[in-house]
């Protein structure tokens, strides 16, 4: 006979939670609040992990467009997620799965099978005991064998959808001792007309969540300067916590700074004392050095950087933009982005184009704006320029040299131009006979073989390298050795799929089937991203090499 399902608590356990909210409006950087003290957390000897909660009734973030919701951020297992889980594993440096993402759609599907599958013993399924439950047990599952877990609710308290997953927490008071678990609530602190930073909205918003049983133990204020001490005796008065639990969040000009901000500001000693957890934590000496050194390095130059896609919104490109400046910090250079807009490559996008030191051509689904990004391609080529190509900018490439390298007039891929006479870029054989679209996919982490003395080999130091894949079309295997005839090599492969081309006698010419921005983090570059930069600052120097008398005409 079917049980009822467990609720997954176990008392027993003593793993620590800390629960971010957020109030007032959102896109204050909730998540990097939550990211940063769990890097302080981790710089004090902790194992820490964290959740992101979506509320949204999606399953998971795959076919979600990128102008409402940001990048899909890819994990190792595949999973198709929010881009904060993306930050942190940068923040963490730690590989995270599907189960750290609890949306609405997954808690809501697995109870209503559940009860298809009569595991409820006829019982009326409803919000309260059972989605609340499933959330829980999610929550639980995905902190096992670590010390510390964050977990962070999307969207604003006072939201409808958000509303089982407060209940959740509210229950998760109830169950764990109070040393167990902290509530941390993120809100805006304004400013007025005059200047005054306004208590108010964070009044409201921590009035909305105690009139749900949720009384925040710590409040994080977001302003672009400091809060003043005024300003946090009054938050602490009226929002029932002491002023020691006030805690300002400002603006910095990057975000790996925001941890050195709030452990200035004394964050995690305070949140150790909570969880009763500071006796063993590292001494307070040992802790930020080695992060505080990686994202203050001194910098010498800028190097620009064209990155040619259809979305004008930094966060669809979010993690290219945070490997690029990964690879910075390790070439100690800033990098400045120049958005070129595919659907656009005249004017000033042109002029971007040509004044840029290298040229990224991004990931992307759709036939809006490849013309433009095959003429980007053909640019790089043509004149030495570096490029990076990454998943459909490496098939766009491969279209480039096909078209105006071998001269295969229409060549495209099968995914844009079902008509194309050469479909370089195609489903495999193998994959035309599944019939579900999802199962076509490529995707999560996957080893590629790379060939010996390339350039491919250089970068990465080694004769394969495991990243990240999101896509379903391929190389097409009947044109690979045509492909190859003319200056193209494919220097990594999977099998029967080409995962990395380069072109020979070139500065730097490399794609990349896979997402290498994906797995970057602050402490690790990715090395296709390295490597562009290196190759970018050296061509620089051979540029403004003073040339000798021999070489000087008059």
């Amino acid at each position: 006979m079917p049980t009822e399902p467990d609720t997954g608590y176990d008392p027993t356990l003593g793993r620590k939670f800390i629960f971010v909210t957020g109030g007032v409006m959102s896109g204050l950087g909730k998540g990097i609040t939550a990211a940063s003290t769990g890097r302080l957390l981790a710089n004090a000897g902790f194992d820490v992990t964290a959740v992101k909660v979506d509320p949204y009734l999606n399953v998971d973030a795959g076919t979600m467009n990128p102008y409402e919701h940001g990048e899909v951020y890819v994990l190792k297992d595949g999973g198709e997620v929010d881009l904060d889980l993306g930050n942190y594993e940068r923040f963490l440096g730690i590989d995270m799965t599907s189960d750290h993402n609890v949306t609405t759609g997954k808690t809501y599907q697995s109870v209503i099978e559940a009860e298809r599958a009569g595991d409820y013993l006829g019982k009326t399924v409803q919000i309260i005991p059972h989605v609340t439950d499933d959330i829980k047990r999610r929550i639980r599952e995905a902190a096992e064998g670590t010390d510390v877990c964050i977990v962070e609710i999307g969207g604003t308290v006072g939201d409808i959808e958000s509303m089982p997953f407060l209940e959740s927490l509210r229950q998760f008071a109830s169950e764990e001792d109070d040393e167990d678990l902290l509530f941390m609530h993120v809100t805006l602190v304004p400013d007025s007309m005059n200047g005054e930073q306004k208590t108010k909205p964070t009044q409201h918003s921590v009035k909305e969540l105690r009139s749900i049983g949720l009384q925040p133990d710590i409040l994080v204020g977001r302003n672009a300067e400091r809060l003043e001490e005024g300003t946090k005796t009054k938050i602490a008065r009226f929002c029932d916590v002491s002023t020691e639990a006030v805690f300002s969040n400002p603006d910095v000009d990057d975000i790996y700074k925001v941890p050195l901000m709030v452990e200035d500001e004394g964050l995690d000693e305070y949140v150790m004392e909570r969880l009763g957890i500071a006796d063993g934590a590292l001494p307070k000496a040992d802790r930020s050095q080695r992060w505080r050194e990686l994202v203050t390095r001194e910098r010498s130059g800028t190097v620009e950087i064209a990155l040619v896609g259809k979305y004008g919104l930094e966060d669809a490109y979010m993690s290219i933009h945070e490997a690029l400046k990964h690879a910075g910090i390790e070439q100690e250079v800033d990098v400045d982005v120049l958005w070129v807009d595919s659907e656009a490559m005249h004017d000033d996008h042109r002029d971007r184009l040509e004044a840029a030191d290298g040229i990224i051509v991004p990931g992307g689904f759709g036939s809006r704006g490849t013309d433009g990004k095959i003429e980007a391609v053909r640019y790089a080529r043509e004149n030495d320029v570096p490029f990076l190509g990454l998943c459909l900018g490496f098939q766009m490439a491969v279209i480039e040299q096909a078209r105006n390298v071998l001269g295969l007039e229409g060549a495209h891929s099968a995914e844009i131009d079902e008509e194309t006479p050469h479909p370089v870029i195609d489903i495999l054989p193998e994959q035309k006979e599944i019939d579900d679209m999802g199962g076509t996919m490529r995707l999560g982490a996957h080893e590629t073989q790379i060939e010996a003395d390339t350039l491919a080999e250089a970068i990465y130091e080694a004769d394969s390298c495991t990243e990240r894949h999101r896509h379903r079309y391929e190389v097409n295997p009947e044109y690979i050795d045509q492909l190859e005839s003319e200056n193209m090599v494919f220097s990594g492969t999977a099998g029967r799929r080409m995962e990395i081309l380069e072109l020979e006698d070139h500065p730097f010419f490399l794609g990349t089937q896979f997402h290498p921005e994906f797995r970057s983090r602050p402490d690790r570059a990715s090395p296709p991203f390295v490597g562009f930069l290196e190759a970018i600052l050296t061509r620089d120097e051979s540029d403004t090499e003073t040339p000798s008398e021999d070489e000087v005409t008059i």
